[in-house]
């Protein structure tokens, strides 16, 4: 079977943004840049995907609320030093850059791995724990912290998530259950069943599970994943501007920059148009 990597950028971006590896006016870049290649390396894929963030239009419309815990700054320069990094990869690297504009990358990546897992062996990298939804005999998940393969949770992720809620998200859960009790629940059928009687309950873990699982596309929602990158403009030029950027550890020796180019070139396909 072919081997297909699929990175979820804003995953990886905000690693970069706070990984101890390097810190600077570059910081950002280098950390993503410098951790890209051991990921590669390790799966050795026949193709790789980063994919990008769009915005959540569905979830918007079900919560107007949707993540508006999460405070975002930009003291660092992250959206600039982000934008060098997608510019970056379209310029000069054979991975293959994704996005859709309505959507959430979760939701394109959870698309991309059902459609190549049918011949391929998918592997999703993230830390992000709603991509167990989608392990499955062809899709693992991959930590890149932990440095592990997530186990196969024990019962149905999305409905012990819509009853234990994701503070991360601002999507609030039931009073009352925990991790104990919410895989309780979602393993015995009549014990659902007398939870969800009880008023109000159903409407609000309907709405739950709307909110967690990953949204399936229309014909038309899948024609406007955009596909780009592959421009593959030559190392030469990178190792230039990776030197402006004083990444000495990788371009200094010879020895370094090949050794991080020649991971890269191994990569076998080409650029994808659509999927």
């Amino acid at each position: 079977m072919k081997k297909v990597l699929l990175l979820d950028g804003y995953n990886l971006f905000y690693r970069a943004r706070y990984s101890n590896m390097r810190k600077g006016k570059h910081s950002t870049i280098f950390n993503f840049f410098r951790s890209l290649r051991p990921l590669v390396e390790k799966f050795s894929p026949d193709s790789v995907f980063l994919v990008l963030e769009g915005m959540p239009k569905k979830r918007m419309l079900l919560s107007e609320d949707y993540k508006g815990t999460r405070v975002h700054t930009n003291e660092d320069n992250f959206r600039e030093q982000r934008r060098i990094i997608e510019s970056l990869i379209e310029r000069f690297y054979p991975i293959n850059l994704v996005r859709q504009p309505d959507f959430e990358c979760d939701d394109i990546i959870g698309h991309l791995a059902n459609k190549f897992s049918a011949n391929s062996k998918v592997t999703i990298v993230s830390t992000d724990t709603d991509f167990i939804q989608s392990i499955d005999e062809n899709i693992d998940l991959y930590n890149p912290v932990r440095k592990l393969f997530i186990e196969k949770f024990e019962c149905n992720y999305v409905l012990y998530k819509a009853l234990k809620g994701d503070a991360a998200d601002n999507i609030i859960g039931f009073n009352g259950i925990g991790d104990k009790t919410a895989k309780k629940l979602v393993k015995s059928k009549e014990l659902m069943k007398e939870f969800l009687d009880k008023e109000d309950n159903l409407e609000k873990f309907k709405h739950n599970v709307e909110m967690i699982r990953f949204h399936q596309l229309n014909e038309e929602e899948i024609e406007n994943i955009n596909f780009f990158g592959y421009n593959l403009e030559g190392w030469d030029s990178l190792r230039i501007i990776f030197k402006e950027m004083e990444f000495k550890s990788m371009t200094e020796k010879d020895t370094s920059w090949e050794k991080y180019i020649k991971t890269f070139n191994q990569i076998k396909e080409e650029k994808f148009t659509t999927c």
